[in-house]
């Protein structure tokens, strides 16, 4: 059976270059990672309206849909340094351990290099604290990268390779601990 790469963007924005550069991390890991295929894609952008209307479900069933990945990439523009208000309210709403024996990659995308650290400071916590095992640094990526779909897979797959985090992922699915 393959692993599934489920994805979850926080971008406002619907159909964001967010998104576009999470779905290049997942075609990424798909190369470098064997036995892989695509899971559920959430852009939170779609579900914004609901995040706080009382008795809405789509936040939970869209957690659900993403539940069924094995590795999970989630991906937020850097928003005052850190990730967005709306991705933090989507993974309030997750359960406790949600994350739970499932391997996260996170990823942040910035217009400047400056906020190369956001990502490892603070979206990997939160993905931590929900359960994820997350293998490797956090993923950065610089606006200026993101117009060549094909040139930006290829060199995120060659950063997963040198980070490790590609062996791990895969050592990881192999025996069975995610999921």
């Amino acid at each position: 059976m393959s692993a599934l790469i489920g994805t979850l963007v926080g971008n406002p924005r619907p159909a964001s270059r967010t998104l576009n550069a999470a779905l290049a991390l997942r075609a990424a890991l798909r190369q470098v990672v064997p036995a892989t295929g695509d899971g559920a894609v959430v852009d939170a952008a779609e579900l914004a309206q609901d995040v706080f209307t009382p008795g809405s479900t789509s936040v939970k069933d869209a957690l659900a849909s993403l539940e069924r990945s094995n590795v999970l990439v989630v991906a937020s523009p850097t928003y005052k340094a850190a990730y967005t208000g709306l991705l933090k309210a989507v993974l309030d709403q997750a359960p406790g351990g949600w994350l739970r024996g499932r391997i996260a990659i996170p990823l942040q995308v910035a217009a400047s290099d400056k906020h190369a650290l956001a990502a490892e400071l603070h979206l990997r916590p939160v993905l931590v604290e929900l359960g994820a095992h997350v293998p490797g640094p956090a993923v950065f990526l610089n606006e200026s990268v993101l117009a060549d779909h094909e040139a930006l897979v290829a060199t995120l797959a060659q950063h997963l390779v040198d980070t490790g985090t590609a062996a791990v992922v895969t050592a990881a699915l192999a025996g069975g601990t995610s999921g």
